[in-house]
C-alpha cells in the first residue's frame, strides 16, 4: 500500500444509480476499509461553500488572543470533547488495546504531548455533553455556520453507514444507522502551529502522535499543508503520506467499528508528522507552515450494546460491551493527569 483508495459516493447517492451500482460501491468501500482502514471519498455531498467557511472561521478562532479563546475553554476537570483545548491538555495514549499496536505500544508507553490546539463541538441535543460556545460578539455567525457544517457531515455519515451495512452483507441498509442518533458525534477544529523541523525530528514534541480513533468512523477535511501519515498494512512503524485531495474527504474506521465487525474493518494507526513538500517550510530553522484540519467523529449511541455483527468472519473475538463503557475508558486515557 503506497497510496489510499478513492471512492465516488455519487455512485451510491445519485438518483440514476441502480442496485448493481450501489452494491458495487458498497463492496468497494468495505473492501477498502478492510484492507487499509482509510479511504478518500469524492462527491460526498458537503457543500464547498460551507466547508470553506468552516476553515475561515477556524483560522479566525485560532488567530484570537489566548484570553479570547479561553472564553470557550474546556470546562476544568471535564473529560468531554467540548470547547477549546490548548497544547498539552489532551494526550494521545500509547495505542491502548489496539491489536495493530503490538511492540509499538510497549516502546512508546509514555503519553505524548501534542503541539496542537482544538475547539470541539457536538450537537446541541447531545444528552451527555454540553457545548461551550464562544460569545457571538467575538466571532459573529460562528455558531450558526458550525451547526450547519455539523448537520451536513451527519447527512453524509448516514449514507456511509448505509453503504457499509450493504457492503458487509447485513440484513438491511439501515442496520448500522439504527445505532447512531447523530447527536453524539463531534466536530473538531484543529490547529497545528508552526514548529521548527528539528523539534519534530528529534521527537522533543509531536504534532499529533500515533493513535487510532475510537468511534465508528471519522470524516476528515484537511487544508493543503500536508503532514498526515497512515501506517502501512502489516508494516509496524512504517507510514505513508495521506495528502489532501481537492474535493475529497478522508474517511477512516474507528476502533469500535473494528471491534463490532470482528476485526474485519480495520482501524489504522495514524499520526500528524512533518509536511512532505519543502515549500511548506521557511527560514534557517525549517519552520513548518501552520496546518488546519477538521475531523468529524461519528459515534454510536452510548447505550449501544456492541457485539460482533451477524456476518461470517470467524468466531467472535470480543465480549459484548456498551459503547458507554468503551468510550469512558478511552476518554480517561486521553485526559489522564
Amino acid at each position: 500500500m503506497e497510496s489510499l483508495p478513492i471512492i465516488d459516493l455519487s455512485r451510491w447517492t445519485s438518483s440514476t444509480s441502480g442496485a448493481i451500482d450501489r452494491q458495487a460501491v458498497a463492496q468497494e468501500l468495505v473492501q477498502a476499509c478492510h484492507e487499509t482502514g482509510f479511504v478518500y471519498i469524492t462527491n460526498h455531498g458537503i457543500s464547498k461553500g460551507v466547508l470553506d467557511q468552516a476553515f475561515e472561521f477556524s483560522k479566525a478562532f485560532f488567530g484570537l488572543s489566548k484570553e479570547e479563546k479561553m472564553k470557550a475553554r474546556n470546562v476544568a476537570g471535564s473529560k468531554a470533547f467540548r470547547g477549546y483545548s490548548w497544547p498539552g491538555n489532551e494526550k494521545t495514549s500509547s495505542l491502548p488495546k489496539h491489536p495493530a499496536a503490538g511492540k509499538a505500544r510497549d516502546e512508546s508507553s509514555d503519553l505524548a504531548i501534542n503541539l496542537t490546539e482544538s475547539y470541539s463541538f457536538g450537537s446541541d441535543l447531545d444528552p451527555h455533553d454540553e457545548n461551550v460556545w464562544l460569545p457571538d460578539s467575538v466571532l459573529p455567525g460562528f455558531r450558526e455556520l458550525i451547526t450547519r457544517f455539523y448537520n451536513e457531515c451527519w447527512a453524509t455519515a448516514q449514507e456511509i453507514l448505509k453503504v457499509l451495512a450493504v457492503g458487509l452483507g447485513l440484513e438491511d441498509e439501515e442496520y448500522l444507522l439504527r445505532f447512531h442518533s447523530g447527536h453524539e458525534n463531534e466536530v473538531s477544529l484543529r490547529y497545528y502551529p508552526p514548529v521548527p523541523e528539528s523539534v519534530i525530528l528529534r521527537e522533543k514534541m509531536k504534532r499529533l502522535g500515533s493513535h487510532t480513533d475510537f468511534g465508528s468512523f471519522t470524516l476528515l477535511f484537511q487544508d493543503d499543508c500536508g503532514g498526515l501519515e497512515v501506517q502501512k498494512a502489516g508494516a509496524l512503524g512504517e507510514f505513508i503520506a495521506a495528502p489532501p485531495i481537492e474535493g475529497a474527504l478522508l474517511m477512516n474506521i474507528g476502533d469500535i467499528l473494528m471491534r463490532w465487525s470482528n476485526d474485519y474493518l480495520v482501524s489504522t494507526i495514524h499520526r500528524v508528522h512533518l509536511p512532505p513538500l519543502r515549500d511548506r517550510y521557511s527560514g534557517k530553522e525549517g519552520m513548518t507552515r501552520a496546518r488546519y484540519s477538521i475531523p468529524y467523529f461519528v459515534d454510536p449511541r452510548r447505550d449501544t450494546n456492541v457485539e460482533c455483527l451477524p456476518i461470517s468472519h470467524g468466531p467472535a473475538k470480543y465480549k459484548p460491551v456498551t459503547y458507554r463503557q468503551y468510550f469512558e475508558e478511552r476518554v480517561s486515557e486521553i485526559f489522564e493527569t
